[in-house]
């Protein structure tokens, strides 16, 4: 926690003042007395002939002896402000997650960041994705962390790393790997034994790839972020502390940061360490409590939002370029630095998409698209020319060139030509579990006794009469007699009617795990499957057979030997439903439109593409040029409920219930909620207001 302030909040407030707005008293710039103790001010016109700035030998490539990183330095008469090696510099930030972004395109969107004009990349590091297995780390592929970062050198571009552990993101809870439910002891984001022992071993394997690309080091990364948005957890108060030292233990130096919501600033910071925040819009007294932490520091907005996420069910969400342009303006005019969030969205590629859980759990769709500066794809967008037109108005040298745009593609229709039903898929997969009682995803007894952390499972038992089915299924389950689609179980609903049976039957229970909350303290709580018992008029069954369905690429190699059957017309789901799509001679990126399906899974190659859904808001998929093969190309659907007329290439995103340009439709914020405009000391949830 923070010293308390030493003067009454009135003095509190004149020094603020004093601080922030000394270098504007003198040329006409002061706040309005009415103003001055509430620490609005009134907005006017920039005086003439702003400062520019001459970065142009503050790269990670020009900056050869390097003695110092980036400081904090105060002067009489203005604001608080960053240098890089004595010079002044403002961290112009946007953030890009490599893992959300197909390893072909890392250099094209890194290019199109510091041709807009920014000078630094800001990128999370996701533990879940990182060490699937306790033990068994991933850092290939499109999971090579330093190539990332040493990727963004090369292009000129210094790197803020935000290693967590917890990440948030909206990615599958928060980033953390699942097997850590499977202790009921372990206190999630706390200095509980068991996880601080996980968060040990996770940062003896992943520090020292980073620690040597550090800025004294000769690497590009300027800035290393402390955990994510502790300020609204806060379970223990000494957990920033132990990862504070963990970090500066295996070498992490330099400037170190915490990211907090405005109004949690506070409680999420750790002494010593430069606190910033994220916020959605400039507002003046948005910085009052970040003012009453460390008043002698420049700000660093950690997070500005130019957009938000996606949930299913729920109208696309977009904010205006006009309403980005207007506090960015700000940031310039007041010599904040800030990172946009996000530049490039990307794709919640498979299943690593989180959920939220506020009136009812809601998985965060495919695309990630986030209404960024660039679209999910790497378009550019009406935010993209509006920056780099800021950012030019202050830098003195010309920004690089616009690279070219990414080029897309309309592939012939695809033809889906057979299918097979689940139930005869079920040889394919591992060796199921049998037990007594129904076990949860987690703690499910494989991947070396790391459970399952995503897709489906299924659940056979027998029964021989009918009765009232009841069972907490999380997320969604289907419900089947045999074959026979009974209903719907959902973690609201969970009970359902079994019709009279003559004869013992197979009763099945496929739950999918939609994904798990990334934010609050529900994340403590996201075990998957069934929880406890299942219950058929009071009565708990026994006997599981439980088949694991992660839908791996190796379980597509093997379903290749299946009998398929021929698609001659509607077929029975859930099912498996295999075409082809012909790419030509060089491949480009398109996005699948499926007219007529419900919701399943999209898989490439073997390669999971992602979900979809026909309530919205996304309507199409993204599919990565460098995912496709030259020539045939083999596309596998995991429909769910009924089958569609068809599967079509299109060179357009499409979304269900955009909100118009200009205004911002960004509906729940889980990490910063407030109940009204006009009401905003009744805090309740943490929203966008």
């Amino acid at each position: 926690m923070g010293s308390p302030p030493r003067s009454s909040p009135r003095l509190s407030w004149r020094r603020v003042l004093c601080v922030l707005f000394l270098p504007f008293v003198s040329s006409g710039f002061a706040p309005p007395a009415k103003y001055r103790n509430n620490f609005i001010f009134e907005h006017r016109k920039l005086p003439p002939n702003p400062r520019r700035f001459d970065w142009s030998h503050l790269t990670p490539r020009e900056l050869k002896n390097r003695s110092q990183g980036i400081q904090t330095e105060e002067r009489a008469g203005r604001n608080p402000y960053f240098t890089l090696e004595g010079h002044e510099f403002l961290i112009l930030g946007g953030s890009v997650h490599y893992f959300r972004v197909p390893r072909a395109s890392w250099r094209d969107r890194l290019l199109k960041l510091r041709a807009c004009g920014f000078n630094t990349v800001t990128t999370y590091v996701p533990w879940n994705l990182h060490e699937p297995e306790r033990g068994t780390f991933d850092f290939s592929g499109n999971l090579d962390l330093e190539a990332f970062i040493l990727l963004a050198e090369e292009e000129g571009l210094w790197v803020i790393l935000r290693p967590g552990p917890y990440i948030c993101s909206e990615v599958d809870l928060g980033g953390l790997p699942s097997w850590l439910l499977q202790d009921p002891t372990s206190q999630l984001r706390t200095t509980n034994r068991s996880f601080v022992n996980a968060v040990n071993k996770y940062f003896d394997h992943l520090i020292p790839r980073v620690a040597l690309l550090q800025y004294l080091q000769g690497g590009p990364i300027i800035a290393v972020q402390v955990e994510n948005e502790y300020g609204f957890f806060y379970k223990d108060e000494a957990y920033m502390p132990y990862l504070l030292q963990a970090l500066q233990q295996r070498g992490i130096g330099g400037l170190l940061l915490t990211a907090d919501n405005t109004e949690e600033v506070m409680r999420g910071h750790i002494k010593g360490v430069l606190a910033s925040i994220n916020m959605k819009r400039f507002k003046v007294d948005s910085f009052k409590h970040l003012y009453k932490l460390q008043r002698h520091k420049p700000i660093l907005i950690m997070e500005f939002w130019v957009g938000w996420f996606d949930t299913w069910g729920i109208d696309h969400r977009v904010m205006g370029v006009n309403e980005v342009e207007k506090s960015v303006s700000e940031f310039i005019r007041y010599g904040i630095s800030f990172n946009v969030y996000m530049f490039h969205g990307g794709t919640n590629f498979g299943f690593m998409n989180g959920a939220t859980s506020f009136e009812k759990h809601r998985g965060v769709t495919t695309s990630y698209d986030y209404d960024a500066v660039l679209t999910e794809a790497g378009d550019y967008t009406a935010k993209y020319f509006m920056l780099r037109s800021l950012f030019e108005s202050i830098l003195v040298r010309p920004l690089p060139p616009v690279p070219s745009p990414t080029p897309k593609a309309v592939y012939p229709s695809l033809k889906l030509s057979h299918y097979l039903p689940l139930w005869e898929a079920l040889p394919y997969l591992q060796r199921p579990v049998t037990s007594n009682v129904p076990i949860n995803m987690e703690n499910l007894p494989i991947n070396n006794g790391n459970g399952q952390s995503f897709g489906f499972v299924l659940y056979e038992m027998t029964i021989c009469s009918g009765g009232r089915l009841h069972a907490n299924a999380q997320d969604e389950a289907q419900v089947f007699l045999n074959e026979t689609s009974l209903g719907i179980l959902t973690d609201v609903y969970r009970d359902i009617d079994i019709p009279p049976i003559t004869e013992c039957q197979l009763l099945r229970i496929l739950v999918e795990n939609q994904g798990r909350v990334n934010f609050s303290w529900k994340i403590q709580n996201q075990r998957k499957g069934l929880i406890g018992p299942v219950t058929l008029d009071k009565i708990p069954l026994n006997w599981f057979t439980i088949y694991s369905l992660e839908l791996k690429t190796q379980f597509f190699k093997k379903l290749r030997s299946a009998r398929w059957r021929p698609l001659g017309g509607p077929s029975s789901s859930p099912a498996f439903h295999l075409g082809t799509l012909m790419a030509g001679s060089s491949p480009q990126d398109t996005f699948l439109q499926l007219l007529g399906w419900n919701r399943g899974c999209v898989f490439i190659n073997g390669r999971n593409l992602g979900r979809y859904w026909n309530i919205g808001p996304q309507e199409a998929l993204y599919l990565p040029g460098s995912w496709l093969q030259p020539g045939t190309n083999e596309i596998v659907l995991f429909e769910k409920e009924k089958s569609g007329s068809g599967v079509y290439s299109t060179d357009v995103r499409r979304w269900a219930g955009p909100g118009p340009d200009g205004v911002c439709t960004a509906g729940v914020h889980p990490r910063v909620h407030f109940e009204a405009e006009d009401n905003m000391q009744n805090i309740t949830q943490h929203c966008l207001q």
